[in-house]
């Protein structure tokens, strides 16, 4: 696919959790946005603009675009629910989700504005237990 001038190559989403947001720093701009470093383990960093996330819905404020999220290292906001495809079905307490999304702010609590969310409840059991290890092989091939 040909892309016009001016439109931006926009990188891969990349797999984070909230905590390692939580202590990643701003790093510039990146090719779609502004980028953020985010801190592995062993020193390894990544830099990422854009993350996939997933997460156990706590709270809906739709009259404010947004829904709070807890993974097992903590919460983060979403912003821009009621504009995603599809995003708003899936939007009940408790529901398991993952989103996908550009990040707006890490502290004190990230927040990301979605782009892309669905509803991964069927199997939330399976999805919760592997999601770590999907971050961690990820991460390790990325960086």
């Amino acid at each position: 696919m040909l892309k016009t001038p001016g439109e931006r190559k926009r990188s891969p989403p990349v797999k984070v959790l909230s905590g390692q947001l939580r202590t990643a720093e701003r790093s510039g701009t990146a090719d779609c946005g502004d980028a953020f470093t985010v801190r592995l383990r062993g020193g390894r960093s990544l830099l990422a603009s854009l993350v996939w996330m997933q997460g156990t819905v706590l709270e809906l404020q739709l009259d404010r675009n947004t829904v709070l999220l807890m993974d097992e290292t903590g919460t983060f906001a979403v912003q821009g629910v009621n504009n995603i495809p599809k995003g708003k079905p899936c939007l009940s307490q408790g529901t398991y989700v993952m989103v996908m999304g550009v990040i707006q702010a890490v502290s004190p609590e990230p927040v990301i504005r979605a782009v892309k969310m669905a509803d991964l409840s069927e199997l939330a059991a399976l999805h919760r237990r592997m999601w770590k290890l999907e971050v961690e092989e990820l991460q390790r091939l990325l960086a």
